[in-house]
C-alpha cells in the first residue's frame, strides 16, 4: 500500500435533533499524543457539555484505532463516528462530537443516527488529500558510482530530500513501500564499491 487517504486541515459540523445539539470537530493527527491533547482541550473548551465524545484512527494500515461513548448508551457515540471514519478510508484523523442534551431522549437508534450524521457533515467540509507511505534512506556514495546511484533513485521514482557532497556524495532520499525491496537490493550490490545506505526515521 503506497498511499493513505486523510484530511488536509481541522472542519466542523453540527447537528440539531429535538433540542439536543451536536457539534462536531475532525482534525488530521499523527500521533496518540496529539489526540489527548485535541480531546483534553476540547473537554475544557466545552465543560458545559452532556458529552464529549470522539474516535480516532492513526497509521496507514489503519490499525490503531479507538472509540469512546463518554458516558453515551454503549455502541451509540464512539462506534457511529469511527463507523464514518471507516465509511471514507480516512486515516491520521481525530473526530469530536460534543453534545449538548436537549431534554428529550433520542434513544438508541435516534443517538446513533445523530452522531452518524454530525461527523459526516465535518467529514463533508474537509478537503481529504492523499498522502504517500515513504521510508527516509541515507545513501552515502562515492562519485565514480553516483550516476549509479541517481540512476536507481530516478528508476524508483524516490525524492530527494536532501543532498550533500563533500569527499563522497551523501543523499536523503524516501522511497514508497512497495519499492523499498528493490532499493534496498540494487544497493546491496553496489555495498562492495562503496556505496552505503541507512534507515532514518
Amino acid at each position: 500500500m503506497d498511499s493513505y487517504t486523510t484530511i488536509a486541515a481541522p472542519s466542523q459540523g453540527i447537528y440539531k435533533e429535538k433540542g439536543s445539539k451536536f457539534l462536531a470537530f475532525a482534525y488530521p493527527v499523527g500521533t496518540l499524543d496529539e489526540v489527548k491533547t485535541l480531546v483534553e482541550a476540547k473537554r475544557k473548551e466545552y465543560h458545559d457539555a452532556r458529552h464529549v465524545c470522539y474516535a480516532y484512527m492513526l497509521g496507514a494500515a489503519r490499525t490503531d484505532f479507538r472509540a469512546n461513548d463518554d458516558g453515551e448508551p454503549s455502541g451509540t457515540a464512539g462506534k457511529p463516528i469511527l463507523g464514518q471514519i471507516n465509511a471514507n478510508g480516512l486515516t491520521d484523523i481525530l473526530i469530536i462530537v460534543v453534545r449538548y442534551f436537549g431534554g428529550i431522549l433520542l434513544g438508541t437508534g435516534g443517538l446513533t443516527a445523530a452522531y452518524k450524521t454530525a461527523v459526516a457533515e465535518a467529514i463533508g467540509a474537509a478537503q481529504t488529500v492523499e498522502r504517500l507511505v515513504e521510508t527516509r534512506y541515507r545513501i552515502t556514495s562515492p562519485y565514480a558510482q553516483l550516476n549509479r546511484v541517481m540512476r536507481i533513485v530516478k528508476e524508483l521514482q524516490m525524492s530527494v530530500l536532501a543532498q550533500r557532497q563533500t569527499t563522497e556524495c551523501e543523499l536523503i532520499a524516501a522511497v514508497r513501500q512497495s519499492q523499498e525491496g528493490q532499493l534496498l537490493a540494487r544497493l546491496g550490490q553496489m555495498a562492495f564499491e562503496g556505496v552505503s545506505f541507512e534507515k532514518i526515521d
